[in-house]
């Protein structure tokens, strides 16, 4: 299953192409950005290509690209991620500097989870974030999440390791 195109307030919420490499490269190249990110700092344009082609093979990756109704400009991504391992479901998102603290993260994710218990049978959703990442506390916070368990978690690359959190959110009426 193909991502759809959803809308919420102040974004639209598409499926990505490799027409967006240049504003992947906005964020994934924003060494501000990526600090507490899992993947390496993109030292290129190019190293967005492997990500793209292999964001809809996996029907357990929801991904999308924040797109600002207001520019037209893609901002940012993120989605929703089975584990079935685990059965449960996390989120994961990125957004450019420029567009931090406008709680345009908290209202693409609480779409797209919308959109994911509409869709698929979603219990449980998670999500994980360096101790130190604020902001991403923030988000969850914000999408009714609270605290779960301490871990770490490590950039794909082994190039750092951080202390972590996992908070989640249970939902009743399932």
């Amino acid at each position: 299953m193909t991502v759809p195109t959803l809308e919420s307030e102040r974004l639209i919420l598409r499926p990505i192409t490799m027409d967006d490499l240049d504003a992947i490269f906005k964020w994934a190249g924003d060494p501000r950005v990526n600090k507490y990110m899992i993947y390496p700092l993109y030292k290129n344009k190019e190293e967005g290509r492997e990500w793209i082609e292999s964001l809809y093979q996996d029907d357990d990756k929801k991904d999308f690209g924040f797109v600002l109704k207001e520019t037209g400009e893609l901002i940012g991504s993120g989605g929703i991620y089975y584990h079935p391992d685990r059965k449960v479901w996390s989120v994961g998102y990125n957004i450019c500097y420029d567009y931090w603290n406008r709680g345009l993260v908290t209202e693409a994710i609480s779409r797209i989870i919308e959109w994911g218990r509409e869709s698929f049978d979603i219990k449980e959703i998670a999500g994980t974030f360096a101790i130190e990442n604020i902001g991403s506390r923030r988000v969850m916070e914000k999408l009714g999440m609270t605290y779960l368990e301490d871990h770490d978690y490590s950039k794909l690359d082994g190039s750092e390791t951080f202390k972590a959190k996992t908070y989640h959110k249970i939902f009743k009426d399932n």
